[in-house]
């Protein structure tokens, strides 16, 4: 059975996610940075981190989000230490995954429109709209701005709106099954990232040689 993919329009729009996708994981250094900073058991800061992370990504200003963080922690961080942790949370999500930068790049290469769709909050929204490495997209979109997250259809049909396209010209690149899904749903060509030489692959049946 010929299980190849048809080929992508030529005026397609690939749109990729940032975290997990074209970024690394935050890396061990960077971890036990934000641990030492944190003064309180690991597994304490990291449920708290990660039980308010979506409100963050969804609008939540860094200073409600870090408060947030030490009363469900049960720390106590006065406004130098807060600032340290934000400066360090940012700056652990900015190590970019080289081998699907380049797909990026190339991706654009053979003329597509490519942009970034991520659950993110300001700060780092921010540090990536300058980022050199995602200099060759045409347009970033960011949880924090539309102040809804993926995998909620409606930020999806925000994006397809504001790049005047319909689903059946976009591509959407995500590493979390849910947020493949609901792309799915409302009929964009979604694919799961899962390594940098299965999305070399799917790149070449929707695009061409990439």
């Amino acid at each position: 059975m010929d299980t190849t993919l048809p080929a992508a329009p030529a005026d397609t729009t690939v749109i990729f996610d940032y975290g997990g996708v074209l970024s690394q994981p935050q890396p061990p250094e960077a971890v036990a940075e934000l641990e030492r900073l944190a003064g309180v058991p690991a597994p304490d800061f990291w449920a708290a981190y990660w039980d308010q992370r979506r409100s963050y990504d969804g609008g939540l200003t860094a200073v409600e989000y870090w408060d947030r963080v030490a009363h469900q922690a049960g720390a106590e961080w006065d406004t130098s230490r807060t600032n340290e942790l934000w400066a360090a949370d940012v700056s652990s999500w900015l190590h970019v995954a080289p081998e699907s930068v380049d797909l990026l790049h190339r991706a654009a290469a053979t003329g597509a429109n490519v942009a970034l769709l991520s659950n993110a909050p300001a700060g780092i929204a921010n540090a990536l709209r300058s980022s050199p490495a995602l200099s060759v997209l045409r347009a970033q979109f960011f949880s924090c701005d539309l102040r809804i997250c993926k995998p909620d259809p409606a930020i999806y049909t925000r994006v397809l709106d504001a790049l005047d396209l319909p689903p059946e010209r976009s591509v959407f690149v995500d590493d979390r099954e849910e947020n493949v899904q609901a792309a799915l749903r409302l009929g964009i060509d979604a694919h799961r990232f899962t390594g940098s030489g299965e999305l070399e692959s799917f790149l070449t049946q929707r695009l061409g040689p990439v």
